[in-house]
């Protein structure tokens, strides 16, 4: 996968200029992502609002601002609290991520209006990508081309993951 994440002020401008693309909207989701300390990567159990299931989430991802490989691993829970509580006795937190997200699909992007509660507003694109140079950077490339579709500034792109700014804004505070 070939991921970016930038911050905006606004997701109103990115909205309509989605909507002018012809995007699919999805839907708008509230998340609770909940990062658990593990020796290598990131792994977090995103639990989805008016939804008794979950998903646990391992990745691994290059620390860079603009579009980056990333290698993704999810499994399907069934019984979110119960797995929860059995991951939170095993595993320290070491950072809870709550959002409400909105879902965009757009020529093979997935692309996430995020309003994150304590950092502001993100876009975010997620592309599958076959593995390989060659892939990787011409859906690199794709994600730039619609980064500037969306008037989205490369300035605001973000190397780290929401909970690692979670953790910084906690340090700072």
């Amino acid at each position: 996968m070939v991921e970016l994440k930038a911050k905006v002020y606004g997701l109103e401008v990115v909205r309509r200029k989605l909507t002018i693309l012809g995007a699919k909207r999805i839907g708008t989701f509230r998340q609770i992502d909940v990062y658990f300390n593990v020796p290598e990567g990131r792994l977090k159990l995103r639990e989805v609002e008016d939804n008794n299931k979950a998903e646990l989430i391992y990745y691994e991802r290059e620390n860079t601002a603009g579009p980056k490989k990333s290698d993704v691993f999810i499994l399907k829970v069934q019984e979110a609290e119960v797995f929860k509580n059995l991951l939170e006795n095993l595993l320290k937190t070491s950072a809870i991520v709550e959002k409400v997200r909105e879902i965009y699909q757009y020529q093979g992007t997935q692309i996430h209006l995020d309003k994150v509660k304590k950092l502001g507003n993100f876009v975010e694109f997620e592309r599958k990508t076959p593995s390989g140079a060659q892939a990787i950077k011409k859906n690199r490339q794709i994600l730039e081309k619609l980064m500037e579709n969306l008037g989205i500034n490369p300035e605001n792109l973000q190397k780290l993951s929401y909970s690692a700014l979670i953790h910084m804004q906690q340090v700072e505070s």
